[in-house]
């Protein structure tokens, strides 16, 4: 079986907010028999550790408008959005540019 792969996802600009003020999570995700792509993290980011008001970090089964996602520094629209699957120690970054509220 495939060998668990720790990715750091990082939320910042206030989406660190929906998840207990943690900036920075460190997460092994499940072995799965497809790669985990970001649509499938998302969600498994959502059920896991958003702990509250998902309506602010999720839209549907994306990220809302005005959270930018950075996958190894580059923006996710180069790399395929939710299609993009995650390779080994990737970093992907939620950005929330949206202020005030």
């Amino acid at each position: 079986s495939k060998i668990s792969v720790v990715h750091c996802f990082y939320f910042r600009g206030g989406a660190e907010l929906l998840f207990d003020g943690v900036k920075k999570h460190q997460v092994t995700l499940p072995s799965q028999p497809e790669p985990w792509d970001i649509r499938n993290l998302l969600k498994w980011i959502k059920e896991n550790l958003l702990k509250e008001r998902p309506e602010l970090f999720m839209q549907g089964e994306s990220v809302r408008p005005g959270i930018l996602v950075l996958i190894n520094e580059a923006d996710w629209e180069l790399m395929g959005e939710l299609d993009y699957k995650l390779q080994d120690q990737d970093n992907v970054l939620f950005i929330s540019t949206l202020h005030g509220g």
